[in-house]
């Protein structure tokens, strides 16, 4: 198959489209036909301990055949855990925990953007954050791939969403810098994805396939909805990369592995 790999730590020079062996589906794990893989922001420094490896850890894809609970054409989506090869690659294999139902409104490459910035958002603001109906709530990077689904879960769960830097019962820090050091102090609760600070809860996001199941139900339902900010093919993944590193994006970016 078809994947791209990372062969020295955070090098965007060092990605290369390869052909490799095909995963094989074992227990617990379930084989996906990748459509399309997101990346984040820094993910090319992940992976240090065990190069080369595949990067992108979000993907909506087809399940290949019938194993723990899936059917094979089951159309999913999931975030992989972050200690193992990604979805940059015409298969992926993925723990059966960890995937979830692709929204049927979204195609996959809309799809392929929902999973980490929604798990993110859902675990800073319902179980880290504890929110509560008709409570303020602010968010540093509205504009990225997880601060504008963090608004639009806040929203669709009863929350009065307010400018970061304004009064705040909770605010969700996925920015850090100065920006949180301006809203820091104008806030009740604080939870960030970004770093460990005296005044935050600091969390990394998990896979979760309860969680990922009642995201896909907000999507259908008009609640939430992934910006895209640029697509690539699998081809370009050097280009994807550096796009993802720009100031100034919008949404996630995208690559297309099923032309």
């Amino acid at each position: 198959m078809r994947a791209i790999r990372l062969h020295s730590p955070g090098g965007i020079e060092d990605l290369q489209l390869e052909e490799i062996e095909e995963p094989r589906s074992r227990p617990g794990q379930v084989l996906v036909r990748v459509h399309a893989a997101a990346i984040t922001r820094g993910e090319l420094e992940w992976p240090s301990d065990r190069l080369p490896a595949i990067p992108s850890y979000e993907l909506s894809g087809v399940v290949v055949e019938d194993t723990d609970g899936f059917a094979a054409g089951d159309d999913v989506i999931a975030l992989i855990p972050f200690d193992r090869d990604g979805a940059a690659a015409e298969y992926a294999l993925v723990p059966a925990e960890a995937l979830g139902p692709k929204p049927r409104s979204l195609s996959h490459i809309e799809a392929a953007a929902v999973p980490m910035p929604s798990l993110s958002a859902w675990q800073a603001l319902i179980v880290h954050g504890r929110l509560q109906l008709g409570e303020r709530v602010g968010v540093t990077g509205a504009n990225g791939g997880v601060g504008h689904l963090a608004l639009q879960l806040a929203r669709s769960r009863g929350a009065e969403v307010v400018a970061a830097g304004e009064p705040c019962d909770l605010l969700f820090d996925t920015a850090g810098g100065e920006e949180l050091a301006h809203a820091v102090s104008r806030a009740g609760r604080v939870v960030t994805v970004v770093e460990e600070t005296p005044r935050a809860h600091y969390f990394v996001v998990e896979p979760n396939r309860v969680q990922l199941t009642e995201v896909a139900r907000l999507v259908d339902r008009g609640d939430l909805r992934p910006e895209i900010d640029s697509i690539f093919p699998l081809a370009e993944a050097r280009a994807a990369f550096s796009r993802s590193a720009a100031h100034g994006k919008h949404g996630k970016v995208v690559l297309r592995v099923v032309e």
